[in-house]
């Protein structure tokens, strides 16, 4: 289905629906907790789709030319979009939220914590908890894989941002991360929820206590650093986690006031960096194992490459160049399951992107999980194929084709992190084990903040020394 712009006085929409959101609540494709639905909807458009939600324009970008110009030609153009802003009630000023400068502030003094020498010292770390959380499962146990990768990111973000172990502090910050996402979508959807904060309704005493305890916690974790590194304790910088350097850096990047973070600026940081340093990585690691259990081929050659380099030993860091099909099979996993699967701007000003002029206060969209699945650059696009992203396959695409972490001046700032963990944690695990996928089971994506296996991904774990032998 295509359609012509729709004119409106200066202005220039894409074709799309033409009543108000609303109007379509019995409709398919309209399910509020799973706004995918209505994403796949409107690719039917074209290059873009327009609707409206009571008063407001909401444009839903399909081409890679146009994300670009919206990313990068013309950014100045763009702010957060709501509910993005409205992220900001769980989340503060953090990078995910915070706009402006600061947001560039905050960049500039997080960067430091994720230069490539940096990040480089926690991956015998990661490699290390891979290996004992592999060293638990038995042979023929059944498990719910998603889960599984929850508890060891967040062994890894307890360790790489807290310099801990899952302690009775972090599984509280887990335990409220997890009550307030239940709530995301209720949060997201009400209207003028950051108005109603205060007010009695169930869904916003539930978030109060919730953000309380998580905040409480927080602050204790960043009071006790702050005054053990007051003492004689080791300094941020023999110590080397990300709480330690977020409470030493200063802003003397250029432009910077050489200022420290405010006691609150860390907590929404450390938050920030939290829920995207654990909930990304698992659920991106989720879904590779499930579709390695759907393709056995794609598995063996995985299991190939990694018994080649590695010849039985734990991987390292050095390894990674090396290890490029299992780099191919977890590129190709965030293809089909993109961790974050859709982002947006608002249109700060009147602005034209591509063919379409746009007034000021117009929403657009960009999904990852529906841009990713384009025909036009990976042909059957349904279809596991990590070949795809092989380095020749890759120079043929545009862009803004495949952004698993964004980009511009917003592109996520742990993304080399993301990419080393995963690669580590995948390789550590997988040549040791396979994980075979208990039949019968729905495994159905959850949009959230992050793209979520809704009940859970079922294996069972088969061990991998009698596959060496024949």
């Amino acid at each position: 289905m295509t359609g012509r712009p729709v004119r409106r006085g200066r202005y220039v929409f894409p074709p799309g629906l033409r009543m108000n959101l609303p109007f379509y609540l019995f409709h398919r494709f309209f399910k509020p907790g799973n706004p995918i639905l209505l994403f796949e909807h409107l690719r039917r458009y074209g290059r873009a789709a327009h609707y409206r939600i009571l008063w407001n324009d909401v444009v839903l970008f399909h081409e890679p030319d146009d994300i670009r110009e919206v990313l990068i030609d013309k950014a100045a153009s763009f702010g957060k979009d709501r509910t993005q802003k409205r992220m900001k009630i769980l989340l503060g000023e953090g990078l995910i939220t915070a706009d402006g400068e600061t947001h560039r502030r905050g960049r500039r003094i997080v960067a430091p914590a994720f230069h490539r020498q940096r990040i480089q010292r926690y991956a015998g770390e990661i490699v290390e908890m891979a290996a004992r959380a592999g060293a638990t499962w038995r042979p023929g146990e059944t498990m719910d894989i998603a889960a599984e990768m929850m508890r060891l990111a967040l062994q890894i973000t307890a360790r790489t941002l807290f310099d801990t172990e899952v302690t009775a502090e972090i599984r509280e910050i887990n335990d409220q991360v997890n009550a307030i996402m239940a709530l995301y979508n209720y949060l997201v959807a009400l209207p003028r929820a950051e108005l109603l904060l205060h007010t009695p309704l169930p869904g916003m005493r539930r978030f109060r206590r919730a953000k309380a305890r998580m905040d409480a916690v927080v602050d204790g974790m960043i009071s006790a650093r702050k005054a053990e590194m007051e003492s004689n304790a080791p300094s941020a910088e023999a110590r080397g986690d990300l709480l330690s350097l977020l409470l030493a850096a200063r802003d003397d990047g250029t432009g910077g006031d050489g200022l420290k973070l405010t006691p609150d600026e860390v907590r929404d940081q450390v938050l920030t960096l939290f829920l995207a340093g654990y909930e990304t990585v698992a659920n991106a690691l989720a879904w590779t194992w499930m579709l390695l259990g759907q393709n056995p081929g794609a598995e063996a050659q995985l299991h190939a490459e990694l018994d080649a380099v590695l010849g039985g030993r734990l991987p390292t860091l050095e390894d990674m160049p090396r290890l490029e099909y299992t780099g191919m099979v977890l590129a190709e996993s965030m293809r089909l399951y993109p961790p974050a699967w859709a982002m947006g701007r608002e249109a700060l000003e009147d602005v034209r992107i591509g063919p379409y002029m746009l007034p000021k206060g117009t929403m657009v969209f960009f999904s990852q999980y529906i841009v990713h699945r384009d025909a036009r650059w990976f042909p059957e696009p349904e279809r596991f194929k990590p070949e795809r992203f092989a380095a020749e396959a890759k120079a043929t695409r545009p862009r803004f084709a495949y952004f698993p972490f964004g980009g511009g001046g917003r592109q996520c700032i742990g993304e080399s992190f993301a990419w080393m963990e995963a690669t580590l944690v995948l390789a550590t695990l997988a040549q040791r084990w396979r994980l075979a996928l208990e039949p019968g089971q729905r495994i159905e994506p959850q949009p959230k903040i992050t793209l979520r296996p809704k009940d859970g991904i079922r294996v069972r774990a088969v061990g991998r020394t009698a596959d060496r032998m024949q």
